[in-house]
């Protein structure tokens, strides 16, 4: 069987302002949709929950095209963001975009920094500067006025923990954000400025390292060297922190407040929630599952031909995984669009929002911690904390692949 001919438009406007529908319309029409995106080559949106598992763990899919001669997808979505071509090697070339032995190798170098070991070790931190937040936010919001938990919370606390972490001074932390902010704007006329300056920002980072040592991690990726003598180049160095700090703040924060928008408009399961604190953690896969920020993955393309969901697939075709529609598929969920925070995980994470396979989310750990350690302490922090707008109100950033909160308005007093 061969994938459906109709082309649906990812940036399709009732896409972006509804995207659950919407999946979930492409979901149950087919288990491979045709999607286009910024004038790119068709790609296949695979939908459905096992299928996509399928997708993300099956060795002959790889994320290079060059491995499976597939078209150049990120190279024309880069240039048609206004990208230098001096600049474009260090998006196309990095840990999320690499396989095999050359993933391998790169993960074997950074992944020390998040085992959860590591993650454990940072819990008192990662309390500690949440409590220093909730301070913030209950001066700001001080006799009943509205604060933002997006920009008082779910931004200043991922974006703290990660620098600390990858080692980027605390003055220079705020530009990251803002960097952030621009680089996921779309916007051609931004985005080559800023991506110059993030480049040029981390190659300082990385000599001023090289001078002089700390406990961080790019003095930890300078010194790096594995068992057969291979150490990372500059640009690899400079292609990993910036990724890491880039997928390391601006995903949880996102989290951090979707799921804040999920509790206070599901007052039941935050009552469960207060009444049995031991059920956060569990609490935070059920919403990642169904308020993670991602809404799909990023190309995979097939090294031979294959069947995915009964639908014939050529060597070379650029797929992407459908994190939201399979995470509230109703062949894997029952009652897949309901929150319930003693929901059974099942197998792993109980979900797939933070991928599957040798590309599952290197910080998945630190972020479950993150949202966990947020989430409690700010409900048990405020216990009349109600939002300052109806629901209906809230804007959401209308980005394809992404479910963001542009303002989250509450009262905390």
């Amino acid at each position: 069987m061969t994938a459906p001919t109709e082309i649906r438009d990812l940036l399709a406007p009732e896409l972006l302002a509804d995207p659950y529908t919407g999946f979930a319309r492409m979901r149950e029409e087919a288990p491979v949709v045709k999607v286009s995106l910024m004038g790119a080559p068709p790609m296949l949106l695979v939908t459905r929950h096992d299928d996509v598992r399928a997708v993300l763990t099956d060795p002959r899919f790889v994320t290079d095209p060059e491995l499976a001669g597939g078209p150049g997808m990120r190279q024309i979505m880069l240039e048609q963001l206004g990208v230098p071509d001096d600049l474009v090697d260090y998006l196309l070339h990095n840990i999320l975009t690499t396989d095999g032995a050359d993933h391998t190798r790169l993960r074997k170098l950074v992944s020390r920094a998040f085992t959860v070991k590591r993650v454990q070790g940072l819990r008192p931190r990662v309390e500690e500067i949440t409590a220093g937040l909730l301070d913030d936010l209950a001066d700001a919001g001080a006799d009943g006025r509205p604060v933002d938990i997006v920009e008082k919370l779910g931004y200043p606390l991922p974006i703290t923990v990660i620098c600390e972490l990858v080692g980027v001074p605390e003055p220079d932390r705020p530009q990251w954000h803002e960097w952030g902010r621009v680089l996921t704007s779309m916007d051609p006329e931004r985005i080559p400025a800023v991506l110059r300056a993030a480049v040029d920002h981390v190659h300082a980072l990385i000599d001023a390292r090289r001078a002089e040592p700390a406990d961080d991690l790019i003095t930890a990726l300078v010194q790096a060297q594995d068992e057969d003598g291979d150490r990372l180049s500059d640009r690899e160095m400079v292609t990993m922190i910036f990724a890491l700090v880039m997928a390391g703040h601006e995903t949880t924060a996102h989290l951090i407040s979707n799921a804040t928008l999920a509790l206070l408009t599901h007052p039941d399961q935050l009552a469960l929630l207060r009444a049995e604190p031991g059920r956060w953690p569990q609490a935070v896969g059920e919403l990642m599952r169904l308020r993670g920020p991602v809404q799909f993955t990023q190309n995979r393309y097939p090294t031979t031909d294959v069947v995915i969901g009964g639908v014939d697939v050529p060597a070379g075709t650029p797929v992407i995984a459908g994190l939201l529609s399979a995470n509230t598929d109703p062949r894997a969920y029952s009652g897949p669009d309901r929150l319930d925070v003693t929901r059974e995980a099942g197998r792993g994470d109980g979900h797939l929002g933070f991928g599957q396979g040798v590309h599952y989310c290197l910080g998945a750990a630190l972020a479950r911690q993150e949202a966990e350690v947020t989430l409690r302490m700010l409900f048990d922090r405020f216990p009349r904390i109600e939002l300052a707008v109806p629901p209906a109100e809230i804007v959401w950033d209308a980005k394809p692949g992404f479910s963001r909160i542009v303002e989250l308005p509450v009262r905390v007093a």
